[in-house]
């Protein structure tokens, strides 16, 4: 019987680029640390959810998602510009780091900072995924 939607998956996957760079895997060194979800509930992204439909334990598969079945496109609304003096001047910002933004509410989420001038900051709020062909390589640890 095949992975249908309601499966408990327990899957090893690597994640790459379309250039080959490894941005996730459930390898970590000698260890395997196997991904664990409900098949077709949304607990990952869509691409990666319906691929595991009809597996089977054991079976390995290579799949390609694009933006709109992982994290979407770049929305340009979500590059926010920030008067730089609203960073404490001797903090250190520069272009790539990641800094967490405070939300009215008390919560954090991170942003990369995009671009960094004398008068402003950049921050991109974009899933640092979005936009991006995501390879991967899936193989059925066990399912029930």
């Amino acid at each position: 019987m095949a992975i249908k939607k309601g499966s408990k998956v327990k899957v090893d996957y690597e994640g790459t680029f379309d250039d080959g760079e490894v941005f996730d895997s459930s390898k970590h060194g000698d260890h395997s640390h196997p991904l664990e979800f409900t098949a077709g509930e949304g607990q990952v992204i869509k691409g990666f959810d319906d691929a595991v439909i009809g597996m089977e334990k054991d079976q390995e598969k290579k799949i390609k998602i694009k933006p709109a079945e992982a994290y979407g496109d770049v929305n340009p609304q979500l590059m926010q510009k920030i008067p730089r003096d609203k960073i404490a001047p001797d903090q250190k910002v520069e272009v790539g780091m990641m800094v967490g933004i405070g939300t009215p509410d008390g919560q954090q989420f991170p942003a990369k900072v995009a671009e960094v001038t004398d008068s402003e900051i950049t921050l991109d709020l974009n899933h640092p995924l979005a936009g991006k062909n995501l390879n991967f390589k899936i193989k059925v640890i066990d399912y029930s």
